[in-house]
């Protein structure tokens, strides 16, 4: 397995089992109680959405955290900031903006929750699946002109 291809099982895996464990089984009340969402929810576009944000977010972990100095901990810590900020911006904060729901403000507070213990695991695991950083050259894949 290559190590992008462990960035994005990083991303994905945390993310779906926290997901449908957070918003089916563990608040699923306080998800209705919110009436925000459908009642047969559509579970495989949920997990395709994972897996494009998973693919994107593993693509600019390799092309920036991999590459900087610092250790393990501290990319994985900080890559995790980034991307918390990220995703709330349009999981939490698009959605309370677009979506008719019977409160904004516990919206907000259970889902930047949800973002937060995500961004907790998906950080360190992205940063142990990317491994030690190494040089711009050795992270970065080459083209081959042939195809």
């Amino acid at each position: 397995m290559t190590r992008f291809f462990l960035g994005v099982l990083a991303y994905v895996v945390p993310t779906f089992v926290l997901g449908f464990a957070w918003h089916l089984i563990l608040f699923e009340q306080y998800y209705k109680a919110l009436a925000i969402y459908r009642s047969d929810i559509i579970i495989p576009f949920g997990f395709l959405s994972m897996l494009i944000q998973a693919t994107i977010f593993a693509w600019i972990y390799q092309r920036t955290f991999a590459l900087s100095n610092g250790t393990l901990l501290s990319r994985g810590l900080l890559y995790a900031a980034g991307g918390a900020a990220l995703s709330w911006s349009f999981t939490t904060i698009a959605v309370a903006a677009k979506n008719v729901m019977i409160s904004v403000p516990d919206y907000l507070v259970i889902e930047t929750a949800f973002t937060v213990v995500q961004w907790i695991m998906v950080g360190p695991l992205t940063a142990l699946a990317f491994g030690q950083s190494l040089s711009r050259g050795d992270q970065l894949p080459t083209r081959n002109a042939v195809g």
